[in-house]
């Protein structure tokens, strides 16, 4: 199965400021990208999940990065790199959405073991690695693979959606 991804992260920012005798104008346009080809070095990507998922009231998943996940024609994912990693919080959840701290074998890579990432209703969050970086954000099988995504609170479930490309060498 060939994969081809482009990833990107963007901002555009229009500001002004009136003064006395004129209106200051500043204009930003932020993008990075990473266009990644079939394979398994740098700039490839051979391993692609995505998903709308559903976490009821105070509970959590722990997403097996390495064996567990199965990608759109039903095969079995085993990452051994993530080159990119996408989380966005449904804007009608009334909680948040938590990603990180497994309790055990924590993807340790992006956030440590401890570390999380609260996404509020409506946030998305994004990260990628760079078209020259052949390691990526490595895992470990069975130690350091896990990646836990939780429901903040009680009383309402929560949805997000998640993109994870990666390689599986």
């Amino acid at each position: 199965m060939a994969v081809t991804a482009d990833l990107g992260l963007s901002a555009s920012v229009y500001q002004t400021k009136s003064q006395d005798l004129t209106t200051t104008e500043d204009q930003l346009s932020f993008r990075r990208g990473v266009h990644l080809t079939s394979g398994t070095g740098a700039g490839k990507a051979d391993r692609v999940f995505h998903d709308q998922r559903t976490l009821a009231a105070s509970s959590s998943e722990d997403l097996d990065l390495a064996g567990v996940l199965t990608d759109a024609f039903g095969a079995s994912l085993t990452f051994v790199r993530i080159k990119g990693l996408f989380i966005s919080a449904a804007a009608t959840n009334a909680n948040n959405v938590v990603v990180g701290a497994a309790a055990s074998a924590p993807w340790v890579t992006l956030l440590n073991s401890t570390g999380t990432l609260t996404l509020r209703p409506g946030a998305s969050f994004g990260v990628m690695s760079g078209v020259a970086d052949a390691t990526g954000m490595a895992l470990t099988a069975t130690t350091a693979d896990l990646l836990k995504v939780a429901n903040s609170g009680a009383g309402t479930s929560v949805v997000y959606d998640i993109v994870i490309i990666g390689a599986s060498a």
